[in-house]
């Protein structure tokens, strides 16, 4: 494989630019992602549809990944719940060395090739599920280790990554290979490719989450009401759906607890 990721930045002597050209490089550079995700989304379409299938049938997703990769996959999953109204379990995301590399890098986690499997198992992963490895590098031992096994117990396997022909992509059923070249700042991958593999992200979860039927229309009706702009924003669906007024709205959808059930307890 070529580390297209680890290749020298096509900017020479950036300690010597000004802060303006600094900030026009990164963002000309920023403009290029989109376009990598644009090429491969025939791959996202087939791990979405497949993730989404499993889901249907009562799987999970998980998500395993290390450094900035696995702060990715907590984040899109921590947002699920809130978004979707879904089960804080419908949606799982493990960074290698656990919850305190979320805020700091844990030496050698990310080379343990056997301890994601261990980490999967207190979730009791099965072969409903579904594991999606994340890693802009394609070849973090922990995340190789865990598709590996995976799928052994014949768990459906995906990834995303930012090098072609990798040995995570050769782990997953379904990869997602988002080239995007090389970083700005050389080997820098929590910028272009962590923005890559983010786009990635909410194109899938919000796919899956769209086929599961937890978008009506083009509203999140079973969002979680966690605060004054929640319910501002679940009143004014209410109000819309209805055609009523802001406070008969309001107290439908404090009396039933959810957009979706309180248009759906009013159309009795």
């Amino acid at each position: 494989m070529i580390r297209v990721t680890e290749q020298e930045s096509k900017y020479n002597d950036i300690d010597q630019m000004s802060v303006l050209e600094i900030l026009k490089g990164i963002n000309d550079e920023d403009k290029t992602v989109p376009q990598a995700v644009e090429k491969v989304i025939p791959q996202i379409e087939k791990l979405a549809s497949a993730v989404a299938e499993r889901m249907i049938s009562g799987g999970r997703l998980f998500y395993i990944g290390a450094g900035t990769s696995g702060r990715l996959g907590v984040v899109d999953a921590s947002e699920c719940p809130p978004t979707f109204g879904v089960p804080f379990d419908w949606v799982v995301g493990i960074i290698a060395g656990g919850d305190t590399a979320i805020r700091k890098a844990v030496e050698n986690a990310e080379d343990d090739a056997e301890q994601a499997w261990t980490d999967l198992q207190e979730f009791k992963i099965n072969e409903k599920d579904c594991l999606i490895g994340l890693a802009a590098s394609g070849t973090t031992p922990y995340v190789i280790g865990g598709l590996n096994t995976a799928r052994k117990h014949g768990i459906l396997t995906g990834c995303i990554v930012c090098n072609e022909g990798g040995p995570i992509a050769k782990e997953s059923d379904f990869p997602v290979e988002v080239v995007v070249g090389p970083e700005f700042l050389t080997g820098s991958t929590r910028m272009k490719s962590g923005t890559a593999q983010k786009l990635v992200l909410n194109m899938l979860s919000t796919t899956v989450m769209i086929r599961l039927g937890r978008v009506k229309g083009n509203k999140m009706v079973d969002m979680q009401l966690t605060n004054h702009k929640l319910v501002d924003r679940g009143t004014q669906m209410v109000m819309d759906e209805l055609n009523i007024d802001h406070d008969h709205a309001a107290d439908l959808l404090i009396r039933y607890g959810s957009v979706r059930k309180a248009v759906e307890a009013s159309n009795k």
